[in-house]
């Protein structure tokens, strides 16, 4: 696929990386001696090659060049733990790996424990020695069903799990992701999401797709991010909420020139109706959609509209099925247990799917939980509307239960983020003894006038129902998220925070 790209448009600009440029014909040089130089240091079709780097050029390079040489790309979170990367590599069965400065006292310890002693440390001169070698010429040849590709979920709970994708999965969900997104001829793109993900993957493989130009951005801010939209003049923003909450909530936005952004398209968690708008109005978007989806299955459903109809998931993607069946956190629901629109329940795609994995990596466990009569269960729970369009209203895990009612968190935090005095909005429901949970929203204000009393008055003036409104607010410095951007309310949930110190006030 990559080779047909070059020769197809040779002197479009691939990629970008401060004050390094390259054309596709010049990448394509690059690349093939990384190749040579992973094969030489004993890199072989089938073993794991872990890069634990920020999004650089020579972590998109390495994507490439693993790709060439059918080794398996295998990234991991370069602000993880010692721990947590060595669990990984070992997890992983890594032949070998690269690293920065940034990372690098953690992965070698984590290398040391584990035993692995081919190691590429970017920073230190050992890239340019790589790239130094013949390069390798044709790239080597593999089976469809071959794995390239083995991501790590986040790990909302216990250990990440490893997700292996293959030549065929991620080649359809690149091309459909194309399609679906509306992505067109040398679209020029920000690689903000960490290449460890599965929308940083995405987004290098659909500029390449393109012969687009993909702008590596190391570490997100807001002010930076504007910066490189200006200077690069990019068109295409596929991120997570939270970026684009940043960028439009930079209080210097308006003068930064971002015309050239046409195409927004977001996943990973549900964007408010609020900050949908402020994003239609900031940009002014020819497409604007929402892209949902996961590592294991790829895409399950998109909407194109989300403008006129903010927080909808859409249709089923290209050759996709979704049901909505009813939820039972325990794992005791079947496929056939299919809901009527409007009921709530959980999501399922069918593991058949053109873009979809095979099962866990040594997990046979995270299979029996998640896979079940060819199904896969995602642990998200939504509702199909009159329209037959689906909404994800929440996780199954993060669904409140107080007073036997069942309570969404983000139908609160999409009241909540309209607000001006809300800068950003979690819910979480924790323990009570009269309840069973009560309600509990996290405030990142954004003013000082923000407060319990505020907020309560705005949630009796509006449509949400009583009971389902906070019961007490805890106004915090940051909502915490992952590298990815995701929204982590389990550390809000699970004690993270110490309440006695953080509570301010409670209804």
């Amino acid at each position: 696929m990559f080779e047909r790209i070059v020769v197809r448009d040779p002197d479009a600009v691939a990629i970008v990386d401060g004050d390094f440029r390259a054309t596709y014909r010049e990448w394509r040089d690059e690349v093939m001696r990384l190749a040579g130089g992973l094969r030489t240091i004993g890199l072989r079709p089938g073993d794991h090659f872990a890069p634990v780097l920020s999004n650089r050029r020579e972590m998109a390079s390495l994507y490439w060049a693993c790709q060439m040489l059918g080794v398996i790309f295998t990234p991991f979170n370069w602000r993880a733990t010692a721990d947590e990367i060595a669990y990984a590599l070992e997890d992983a069965d890594t032949v070998a790996l690269a690293y920065e400065a940034r990372s690098a006292d953690r992965v070698v310890e984590a290398a040391d424990r584990c035993g692995i002693a081919r190691r590429i440390d970017i920073d230190s001169g050992a890239y340019a020695q790589m790239i130094s070698h013949p390069p390798i010429d044709p790239p080597a040849r593999r089976d469809d069903n071959e794995t390239c590709l083995m991501l790590y979920t986040s790990g909302t709970t216990g250990r990440p799990k490893g997700v292996p994708r293959s030549h065929a999965a991620e080649r359809l969900a690149s091309t459909h992701c194309v399609a679906q997104l509306g992505y067109e001829t040398r679209e020029a793109s920000l690689g903000v999401m960490p290449l460890f993900h599965t929308m940083g993957i995405r987004a290098l493989a659909m500029s390449s797709l393109v012969n687009g130009k993909f702008v590596c951005m190391p570490a997100f801010n807001s002010a930076e991010a504007l910066e490189l939209i200006e200077k690069e003049r990019i068109s295409a923003l596929f991120l997570v909420p939270t970026r684009f909450h940043d960028m439009v909530s930079n209080p210097d936005f308006d003068r930064f020139d971002t015309a050239s952004v046409n195409n927004l398209g977001y996943a990973g968690m549900a964007m408010t109706s609020a900050l949908t708008a402020r994003c239609a109005a900031a940009f002014r978007p020819n497409k604007f959609t929402n892209y949902y989806g996961s590592s294991e299955i790829y895409t399950f459903t998109y909407c194109d509209h989300v403008i006129e109809k903010p927080g909808c998931a859409g249709r089923a993607s290209i050759g996709q099925e979704i049901r909505v069946v009813r939820a039972d956190p325990d794992g005791g629901t079947v496929p056939d247990e299919i809901l009527p629109w409007g009921d709530t329940g959980e999501i399922i795609a069918p593991m058949d799917g053109l873009e979809a994995f095979s099962g866990y990596w040594k997990r046979p466990d995270a299979d029996a939980k998640a896979i079940r009569q060819g199904w896969y269960f995602t642990g998200d729970l939504g509702e199909f509307d009159e329209d037959g369009e689906l909404f994800v209203v929440g996780r199954v895990d993060d669904m409140i239960i107080s007073g036997g009612e069942n309570i969404h968190p983000e139908e609160i935090e999409d009241l909540l983020d309209s607000s001006p005095l809300v800068a950003r909005a979690a819910v979480v429901g924790l323990p009570d003894d009269r309840w069973g949970q009560k309600v509990v929203a996290f405030i990142e204000p954004a003013s000082d006038g923000a407060s319990a009393e505020a907020l309560d008055e705005a949630c009796l003036a509006s449509d949400l129902a009583r009971f389902k409104r906070p019961r007490a607010y805890v106004f915090v410095d940051r909502i915490p998220c992952s590298a990815s951007g995701k929204l982590l309310r389990r550390f809000l949930r699970d004690g993270a925070y110490d309440l006695r110190a953080d509570f301010k006030s409670t209804l």
